[in-house]
């Protein structure tokens, strides 16, 4: 379905967290390819307008979503949305995508902000006299489902791949904390996550960190200083010297380690698109059940394990072993090379 001419300007409605928002990039990469000279800007959460700066060769500008009834992601805000509203009224976007998922509560929103064309994904209780909104494929990788709604818009794919622009400040912030690591010789254990429910037991991640220090590798233990209570259980449970960097960096810092790590091991699915960003191994503990919607696209790098199905600690743990004892050769990443100590 071709889109209307003239668009100058474009808006992307996707108020979500790090991991879907990564996983729109390849998407908006083709949105941006077949517009080169337009403006867009992401109208997100408030934490995403640092990830518009991060991808600044995709977008142009942010808007905070002030929140509405029935979306989780943060309390609405009525005053907040009066003025969200006048904003939206004044962009006067050309195109709008919805980018949020199946349109079940946000179309009924978006379809009034003022925008001349609207596209986005509908399913059979959020239908949208539209020819631009495609049925919400239920199925596949979380990827392939915005590119799906590009090519229904007419915009070519340019790749599927995850991208993570890493900065030379954040570089060099690494390098200060001079960590005694060498490239491809350490594992980041990574054991918090979103809500207490989607965290493995920190007694299995101890026991993967044990076994990575028993072959010589160095195990660093990454996490927000949010996440202290976790990693300190952890840290007393594996029982052997590791570096301990909760609270103590930031998520273009984490990056850069995981970019130079052997091994990634998580059950957070913002970092493992990180991972799959920087083509670095990893081992991740599905726990919501969506491993086929959330996992890395490169199967032989990534090994995701949907624990609401098996929930056999060998299992995870043998996916470590292997990846350990074979040591693949990393493929080489786009961003800056580990300088630390090589």
């Amino acid at each position: 379905m071709k889109l209307p001419g003239n668009i100058q300007k474009i808006g992307i409605f996707r108020a979500l967290q790090l991991g879907d928002m990564l996983c729109s990039i390849p998407a908006v990469r083709a949105l941006r390819a077949a517009y080169p000279n337009a403006t867009i800007i992401l109208i997100g959460l408030p934490w995403a307008q640092a990830f518009t700066k991060r991808f600044s060769k995709y977008f142009d500008g942010f808007i905070s979503f002030p929140g509405a009834p029935g979306l989780p992601e943060q309390e609405p805000n009525e005053k907040g949305m009066e003025q969200f509203l006048r904003k939206m009224k004044i962009e006067s976007f050309d195109l709008l995508f919805q980018m949020q998922g199946n349109g079940t509560i946000v179309n009924n929103l978006v379809t009034n902000w003022y925008a001349r064309t609207v596209a986005g994904f509908y399913n059979d209780n959020s239908r949208v006299d539209s020819p631009y909104f495609l049925r919400y494929p239920d199925h596949g990788s979380e990827i392939h489902r915005h590119l799906a709604l590009m090519k229904h818009c007419g915009i070519p794919a340019q790749g599927d791949y995850l991208e993570f622009p890493i900065s030379e400040k954040e570089v060099l912030d690494v390098n200060k904390l001079l960590l005694p690591l060498q490239k491809c010789r350490y594992v980041i254990v990574h054991p918090g996550s979103r809500g207490s429910w989607r965290q493995w037991p920190v007694p299995y991640f101890a026991e993967v960190a044990r076994y990575c220090i028993e072959q010589h590798m160095t195990v660093v233990i990454t996490g927000t200083a949010n996440e202290s209570d976790i990693t300190s259980e952890l840290i007393k449970r594996i029982k052997q010297p590791v570096i301990d960097l909760t609270g103590k960096t930031n998520l273009g810092m984490v990056a850069y380690l995981i970019q130079n790590a052997a091994l990634l091991v998580a059950n957070c699915t913002g970092v493992s698109h990180i991972a799959s960003a920087t083509a670095t191994p990893s081992v991740i503990i599905s726990m919501d059940g969506e491993p086929e919607r959330w996992s890395p696209l490169n199967k032989k790098l990534h090994h995701v394990i949907d624990w609401t199905k098996d929930q056999h600690f060998e299992t995870v743990f043998k996916e470590v072993v292997s990846f350990i004892n074979n040591a693949p050769v990393k493929p080489t990443a786009s961003a800056t090379p580990f300088s630390v100590s090589q």
